[in-house]
């Protein structure tokens, strides 16, 4: 087995570096991010950092990279607005998804320049994905700083869910697999989703006779 030690880490080629720590973490979901400027500048960003933070409030983390070396369009228009989006990627347009993390100009938008058709609802400013099956329209509470690497986690809360209803099960579950959800490792490897097992809620009294003894 490899073994890397913090050192070891640090000194390792950069490109190598990234994708060696990015894909230790194992396959995260992979979304667009949609926002507008108050310009009314569209952008779409593929992140690969969404969780889950609590479910009363329905609450989502995302975490920003540094804004200082670069501009970022995503955290400007957050900022700004208030409001964003975020819009699962599924098989059939992980292409499209993939290439918005280009560096284009803040006048073109990753909508336009990577034929991902936008769509609003009433009394929301941020831009869905038209072709995503999983949305969330978010509203922006605050964000928390990260000072070891100067990132940041920003936090929203759900205002509108948008899920085409033959994903959604009778017990409240999002299938992924039928929606053809994708997953990333690293900075451009893309996975396909399988339900392996769906199991019972754990209780220690229910323990079963396991099949694998690690």
């Amino acid at each position: 087995m490899m073994h890397f030690d913090r050192e070891s880490i640090e000194q390792l080629d950069k490109r190598y570096r990234v994708n060696l720590v990015n894909s230790s973490a194992g396959v995260k979901s992979a979304n667009l991010i949609g926002t507008v400027s108050k310009a009314g500048e569209e952008n779409a960003a593929i992140f690969s950092s969404v969780s889950h933070l609590g479910s009363s409030p329905a609450l989502i983390g995302l975490i920003l990279r540094p804004t200082i070396e670069l501009e970022r369009h995503t955290w400007q228009n957050i900022e700004s607005t208030g409001v964003y989006t975020i819009n699962q990627v599924s098989k059939d347009f992980v292409e499209n998804a993939h290439y918005t993390s280009a560096k284009f100009a803040r006048s073109q938008s990753e909508f336009v320049e990577c034929d991902l058709a936008s769509e609003y609802i009433e009394d929301f400013s941020a831009p869905f994905v038209r072709i995503s099956r999983i949305k969330l329209g978010m509203q922006f509470l605050e964000t928390i700083p990260i000072s070891h690497n100067n990132t940041s986690l920003v936090i929203g809360q759900i205002e509108h869910l948008l899920v085409e209803d033959e994903l959604v099960t009778n017990e409240g579950l999002i299938d992924l697999a039928l929606a053809g959800s994708v997953g990333v490792s690293g900075l451009n490897n893309y996975f396909s989703l399988d339900n392996e097992v769906t199991l019972p809620y754990a209780r220690p009294e229910e323990l079963p006779k396991f099949s694998f003894k690690g």
